[in-house]
């Protein structure tokens, strides 16, 4: 089976193309606006850029009447949106904040979770969240679809401040990935959690391309 998706129709029931391209990490992100109502609210769209600074980006689909995402204008009017880890634990909670619903309505009690405090960022993050990314918001880049719903804002962000809860760090200083279950987005409306781990390194592979790996800025 192989069809071209600008001029041919998908001969399956439901499109392969997010269901490819898996698993996705959930960017679960809070933002507050420049009157100071808060948001929440989840994009399989998102992934780390580089990390010499930490930049991150997130897609978000514009809605099939036009409108914009409320995570994309709020970050504009601010500079600021923040990056919440979505867990197994709380699958509920980023199902719920998912809901469209009109502008100003808080998500965080819709989906029953706690405000917390961001260092920088003026927005709040989830609480019962175990990591938290303050993102400084840089630009918007509009790529357009052959509809409105399939019309994105590409928005880049650097990560001022990064919060790891100590309860997830091993011994040996790494985040404990299995026993938080960061929750990710398969194809349709399905999701996984990551619950295993393992562990490869490139043979001959140079001090320098292990800082690139790990993320050390200095090694």
């Amino acid at each position: 089976m192989h069809y071209a998706p600008a001029s041919e129709a998908c001969p399956l029931p439901f499109s392969p193309f997010k269901a490819c391209t898996v698993p996705r990490p959930i960017g679960w992100l809070s933002t507050v606006s420049a009157d100071g109502r808060a948001n929440l609210a989840p994009y399989s769209q998102w992934q780390n850029l580089t990390f010499d600074p930490p930049m991150v980006m997130f897609a978000a689909n514009l809605y099939a009447d036009g409108r914009r995402k409320d995570t994309v204008l709020n970050a504009e009017e601010t500079g600021w949106f923040v990056w919440n880890m979505a867990t197994y634990d709380l699958r509920e909670a980023v199902n719920r904040s998912a809901e469209d619903l009109p502008r100003g309505v808080d998500e965080f009690e819709r989906a029953g979770v706690t405000k917390a405090a961001c260092v920088d960022a003026p927005g709040p993050r989830v609480a019962e969240s175990p990591c938290h990314f303050e993102c400084r918001y840089m630009q918007t880049h509009r790529l357009e679809g052959r509809s409105a719903l399939g019309t994105v804002d590409v928005v880049y962000g650097e990560v001022m401040r990064i919060h790891v809860a100590d309860r997830v760090i091993t011994p040996d200083g790494k985040i404990d990935i299995p026993a938080i279950r960061p929750l990710a987005r398969m194809g349709y409306y399905d999701y996984t959690s990551v619950t295993e781990t393992f562990e490869m390194r490139i043979p001959g592979s140079t001090a320098a391309a292990g800082q690139g790996l790990e993320g050390r800025v200095k090694v």
